[in-house]
């Protein structure tokens, strides 16, 4: 893989760069506009989004953010990590992975956490290849779906 740059989308035309990639792995988020505005709503609550383009295309993108927990202590936590489908075996994924973990430890970070879908099988590859566990299961009340 030819030497790619990582760069925080901080612009709004950075975040709207990122629209293709993310919808990727957040297919439910259908309006490029509703896309920026949540990012930058996140960026304000301390979310970072980071990105790696070639010929003009985001090819891969990490979202991630710290956060202190009592079980955990401070913990980088990745909320989205895709590599374009065209892409895909390019190295992108594999070096946002690195470049986050990197942050972690320069944040002084105890840990770095993510959840992943149970069909996402290359990803989990990825995350195993790089040091991760699988420590327990996520659960979700989700509020649109049942009437609590």
């Amino acid at each position: 893989m030819n030497s790619v740059e990582i760069r925080m989308a901080t612009s709004t035309e950075q975040i709207q760069s990122c629209y293709i990639a993310i919808r990727q792995l957040r297919p439910h988020i259908t309006e490029k506009l509703a896309f920026v505005e949540q990012v930058q709503r996140q960026l304000k609550e301390g979310y970072h989004l980071a990105y790696i383009e070639a010929d003009g295309e985001v090819k891969a993108l990490v979202g991630f953010r710290f956060l202190e927990f009592l079980a955990w202590g401070k913990v980088c936590y990745i909320d989205d990590l895709i590599t374009d489908s065209e892409t895909r075996r390019n190295g992108h994924g594999g070096k946002l992975l690195k470049w986050v973990i990197e942050q972690a430890k320069k944040e002084n970070c105890d840990q770095v956490h993510l959840d992943s879908g149970p069909q996402r099988l290359d990803a989990h590859r990825l995350y195993l290849n790089h040091g991760f566990k699988i420590i327990g299961h996520h659960f979700a009340l989700n509020f649109k779906e049942t009437p609590f």
